[in-house]
């Protein structure tokens, strides 16, 4: 039997459904990359906040971040740890950012940028510092260009430290001695100090250091200093450290000069109504704002080592309410240089 041979006709039309299946196919991964092109990048910025007082600082920053479009879960997310004088903690938080390879690292405190600067040796994780002070610390190469993966907002510890013992010699020209408390080896109280000794001799002035570890330490050295008629000291003033930010340490020195009617100086703390004098400090949330403005360069591609290093600005607070208290007068010179009076 002859079987018939059957050629396919070249004319007749594909099925419809098969043209349909073919384009599909075509068309889907290629709207898939467009809609992959289309998602904005969600960055993640790790914050280490080396002491709780300075919450601030993130708050600026954060307000920042949004004013110039970093909306908070939508483009950007935040890992915020804040943490009070703590090395150990500090590393462990730090490597963590690193592992969990972060765009960014906010640092804010001069131990906790350093301790960003050795975490991100290495890598291309950049570094953003706050409230740090860059004199003696290794910490940048210069201000104009600080180098590597590192820059930021520098507090400007000795001028600060200078400005303070000046405010107190206008409060207290018959002091004669300056009880100094700090944090012992912390990295930039040495610079604070030689800034400070000059301007103490020429007044008359003798500094009582007293390097400590601890509110013990602090109350062990009060102790010994004071007898019932002589409290060992006419002023107590604060550098820019960590140690008397803390609530320990702040409480004993407190209740010591409440005790004593020793004014204090430098700090914006409260124990049971006793506070300091005044502060010339920096304005925190204006500083994490100033971070804003690194972040965005960074992001956008510019080198972090290539941008100049930035100084927070200082104001003076004058606590009159304080002064009041402790019977000491206000030169009208000095109110007019405050920038805030409390009353």
């Amino acid at each position: 039997m002859d079987r018939k041979r059957y050629a396919p006709n070249r004319n007749q039309p594909r099925p419809w459904w098969l043209l349909l299946a073919w384009v599909w196919l075509t068309l889907v991964p290629l709207l898939a990359s467009g809609c992959e092109l289309n998602q904005p990048k969600i960055y993640r910025v790790g914050i280490l906040s080396g002491l709780e007082i300075f919450s601030a600082t993130v708050d600026g920053f954060k307000a920042g971040m949004t004013e110039l479009g970093y909306i908070e879960g939508q483009n950007i997310i935040y890992d915020v740890h804040q943490i009070s004088f703590d090395q150990e903690a500090y590393q462990q938080i730090l490597q963590h950012f690193v592992t969990d390879r972060v765009d960014l690292i906010v640092a804010i405190t001069t131990k906790a940028a350093l301790e960003a600067k050795a975490a991100t040796a290495g890598t291309d994780i950049p570094v953003i510092f706050a409230i740090a002070t860059i004199e003696g610390v290794g910490l940048v190469n210069s201000v104009r260009e600080p180098g590597g993966n590192i820059t930021g907002v520098r507090l400007p510890g000795p001028d600060l430290s200078l400005k303070r013992f000046e405010v107190m010699h206008e409060l207290l020209p018959q002091a004669r001695r300056i009880w100094i408390p700090y944090q012992r080896n912390y990295p930039t109280v040495a610079d604070q100090l030689a800034a400070l000794y000059p301007a103490a001799e020429a007044t008359g002035i003798t500094l009582l250091e007293v390097p400590a570890t601890s509110a013990a330490e602090l109350a062990a050295d009060l102790a010994a200093r004071a007898t019932p008629d002589d409290p060992g000291m006419d002023a107590i003033l604060f550098l820019g450290e960590p140690l008397n930010a803390t609530e320990d340490a702040f409480a004993v020195i407190a209740r010591f000069a409440a005790q004593h009617r020793v004014p204090i100086g430098g700090s914006t703390m409260s124990l049971d109504g006793y506070e300091a004098v005044f502060d010339v400090r920096i304005n925190n949330f204006a500083a994490g704002q100033q971070v804003a403005f690194l972040a965005d360069k960074i992001l956008r591609g510019t080198a972090p080592g290539s941008i100049p290093v930035l100084s927070a600005e200082s104001y003076l607070e004058i606590n009159y309410r304080m002064t009041e208290r402790l019977g000491l007068t206000v030169p009208g010179g000095l109110l007019k240089q405050a920038d805030r009076i409390i009353r």
